[in-house]
């Protein structure tokens, strides 16, 4: 008797199949080699990442001991370990991408093994997920979170929020603040709960990074496959905003969805998306005035109509843009009950003093160098480099928006320029707000010396940062560490791409 004909395989199992022959071919290495990162990561966080101040989690399995002494050290050596293997497969991962044979399904299935273990880690490399849930309890409670700060309502959450925040209100939008409410409401004050879901709640963000990169990198003709390397596996975006559970991953997520939604001619899907970006955190606001030149650009290529001038296209994108933006906040803000006091706490980042940002820099230079031989008031001088940066901004969003309004590409490029400008001369940044411009560049900056230069500064500035949420940027020691390991990602890179350059010459 004849053998009954095989039924097709379906979605599910075909996709099972194609990850299991993606894991046992050569492209897989970087991956796995990822992968043995992140679950050293994983491990080495329960001591010396982001923990809970009191955690009886690690006394019941008598782990304690791992964030002390001898103990600690173990954590740490585990931890950076595992930095060190998961920089080296993205550089690995990098070569791959700049020779132009790697593929989308590489990229994704890579970020999956990268991610998977990260998932039940600590918050690394910033204690901000706690300060999220206690602004969410303070919804949850019937206080307004964007007129009093968490030490207003004594919890379990408050024990973890970092001394500098608990006076703070937030300065997130009422979308985020929505989400932190459910998730307090949930979990109670349970931190490890509270932790895990809501790392479960920036996930929607990845997916819409990763399903928004490729779409905007074709839509420029650029290679998919480099935008996610830049964007998405780049471990600015892996650790940081996934395991440190950081708010931006919903934003950039959101921002990049509706750039790709705009760019494919489905404006009002795409500016709704990017308003909810918004009502996640500010930031993704940059993004909204360069998308109504999209939107008006689109108009114009209309048949026939009275939208066919620039000013009345301009008028009608520019109107539909501020009413879907006013709609998404108003509901927003109804479903959580709050107002735009959020707005006012924007400013609370001047807490912040790092290196991170030029007026910031400046200051500390000058307290360095000049201070050998005056006396420098630190904080004045601060003050001033601060004013200045925020005049520097002021003068360039308008002066941007206007130079960048021609075409797509032209737009894109206006997001990305904007966007650096503010991280870079804000009166303070951290590590992952690099995340925003990254995002926007990863579709225009494939040439193999940008490569170069993106793997060597995503390197220094993953490395300049520690694991348990402080930095190491006073420390000459941490930072000549950091800098070398940037310029070894850089070298790594432009060395190796000058060595291909020359090899295809001579054939």
């Amino acid at each position: 008797m004849a053998d009954a004909p095989t039924a097709p395989p379906n979605g599910r199992s075909a996709a099972f199949a194609r990850l299991r022959e993606f894991s046992t071919a050569e492209e897989a290495r970087p991956a796995l080699l990822g992968l043995l990162g992140a679950m050293m990561i994983t491990a080495g966080g329960l001591g010396a990442g982001s923990t809970r101040l009191h955690d009886p989690v690690l006394e019941s399995l008598h782990l304690s001991w791992l964030r002390f002494g001898h103990g600690l050290v173990v954590s740490s050596l585990l931890l950076w370990s595992g930095v060190a293997l998961m920089l080296v497969a993205w550089l690995w991962l990098g070569r791959r991408v700049s020779e132009g044979g790697t593929t989308v399904y590489t990229m994704v299935a890579t970020t999956g093994f990268w991610l998977a273990p990260l998932l039940l880690s600590v918050p690394l490399f910033s204690r901000d997920t706690y300060s999220y849930l206690a602004q969410g309890a303070l919804l949850r409670d019937g206080l307004d979170p964007y007129a009093v700060g968490p030490i207003e309502n004594p919890n379990a959450l408050l024990d973890n929020v970092s001394p500098i925040w608990t006076t703070t209100t937030a300065p997130y939008g009422p979308a985020f603040i929505l989400i932190a409410k459910f998730v307090t409401m949930l979990v109670g004050d349970n931190v490890i709960a509270g932790t895990m879901v809501l790392r479960l709640c920036m996930l929607p963000g990845l997916a819409l990074l990763i399903w928004a990169t490729p779409r905007i990198a074709r839509h420029l003709k650029a290679d998919p496959a480099v935008a996610l390397w830049i964007c998405v596996l780049n471990p600015l975006v892996i650790i940081h905003l996934m395991g440190g559970v950081h708010n931006e991953m919903l934003m950039v997520g959101l921002m990049m969805a509706g750039i790709a939604l705009t760019f494919a001619r489905h404006p009002v899907t795409g500016i709704t998306l990017a308003a909810g970006a918004v009502a996640v955190k500010a930031t993704a606001g940059l993004a909204l005035p360069f998308l109504v030149w999209v939107w008006m650009r689109q108009l114009r290529e209309r048949p026939t109509g009275a939208l066919r001038r620039p000013v009345p296209a301009f008028v009608a994108a520019g109107a539909g843009s501020v009413g879907i933006f006013v709609a998404v906040f108003a509901v927003t803000s109804w479903l959580a009950g709050v107002g735009l006091g959020w707005l006012t706490a924007l400013a609370g980042s001047v807490k912040i003093i790092n290196w991170l940002t030029v007026p910031t820099a400046i200051a500390n230079l000058s307290n360095a160098v000049v201070g050998l031989v005056f006396n420098v008031n630190f904080y004045a001088v601060l003050e001033v480099t601060r004013i200045i940066g925020i005049a520097i901004i002021a003068v360039s969003l308008p002066v941007l928006w206007w130079r960048f309004r021609h075409t797509d590409r032209e737009a894109l490029t206006g997001i990305a320029w904007v966007m650096g400008v503010v991280v870079l001369f804000v009166p303070a940044a951290l590590p992952w707000y690099y995340t925003w411009p990254l995002a926007v560049m990863a579709a225009l900056t494939q040439s193999r010396a940008w490569i170069a230069a993106i793997a060597g500064f995503s390197t220094w500035i993953m490395v300049i940062f520690k694991p348990d949420g402080s930095h190491g940027m006073y420390s000459w020691v941490h930072v000549l560490l950091a800098t070398a390991c940037g310029v070894a990602a850089w070298y790594s890179l432009a060395r190796w791409q000058g060595l291909r350059a020359e090899q295809d010459q001579a054939q």
